[in-house]
């Protein structure tokens, strides 16, 4: 009877340290568009709230699009649109203007998706055609699309100073994955991380800056990429681009 009882409750006990065992080891599922208190106490400002669309609106536009753009999951998506620039909802900035700041995202692709995450654009009249002008960090599949291709050293392909600056030593996550983007701005200084590496650096408004800008595509802007400040822009390509997690520090108040 004494056996049987200690039998029993070593059995009872194993069972419980096993499961406290699993229990421990479970990680916890990830909560995304929300502030972690570290976060919160640096100043960090989510720019989307994963539900709604406050705090963004159309390039040229008094409000969000009413068509090319959708909240699912938590996650703001340009939906596929046969794949031209800014020509079905358009492309999405932020209300506010930001200079010194540090902005991180995850975007996600699609098999043969082009997109793009400006900064320090300026709603310049006259309005060009396609896109809103300004600095990009490019978000391509470099395997499938064409632009990957184009533009000089591929200095269009992900993770790049688009048609400027290449991207390099850079990890890209499988398509379908998320890709975590991150891009500072500091008293001109620039800098790219794409998943954790830096791939990006230069200065706004230097002569090597410049002399990049008068053998690119911006060469017809004046001053392309000094603008004091700007908005962030979430670029409508016609191919179905999901972001999340798109949260900002202004580095104005550090």
């Amino acid at each position: 009877m004494a056996i049987g009882t200690v039998v029993a409750c070593n059995s009872q006990q194993q069972m419980t340290a096993s499961a406290t065992s699993t229990a421990e080891g479970m990680t916890a599922p990830e909560s995304h568009n929300t502030l972690t208190e570290k976060e919160k106490k640096a100043g960090w400002k989510l720019l989307f709230d994963g539900k709604t669309t406050k705090g963004w609106r159309g390039a040229y536009k008094d409000g969000f699009p009413e068509q090319g753009w959708k909240i699912e999951n938590g996650e703001l998506v340009v939906l596929k649109s046969g794949g031209g620039e800014s020509r079905n909802g358009g492309d999405i900035i932020t209300e506010q203007q930001y200079d010194n700041f540090e902005l991180t995202l995850e975007a996600k692709l699609t098999p043969g998706a082009n997109s793009g995450v400006k900064y320090f654009v300026t709603e310049r009249l006259p309005k060009s055609p396609g896109s809103a002008i300004g600095l990009e960090f490019q978000i391509l599949d470099d395997d499938l699309h064409p632009d990957a291709k184009m533009g000089k050293d591929g200095n269009r392909t992900i993770g790049s100073l688009y048609d400027l600056i290449t991207a390099r030593n850079k990890k890209v996550m499988p398509i379908g994955e998320w890709n975590k983007v991150r891009i500072v701005s500091n008293n001109k200084h620039v800098e790219h991380w794409l998943n954790g590496v830096k791939v990006v650096e230069y200065e706004r408004g230097s002569q090597e800056f410049r002399d990049l800008v008068a053998a690119s595509k911006y060469q017809k802007f004046e001053a392309f990429g000094e603008a004091p400040q700007g908005h962030i822009l979430l670029q409508d390509h016609g191919d179905e681009v999901r972001y999340r997690n798109i949260k900002l520090l202004n580095l104005n108040t550090k």
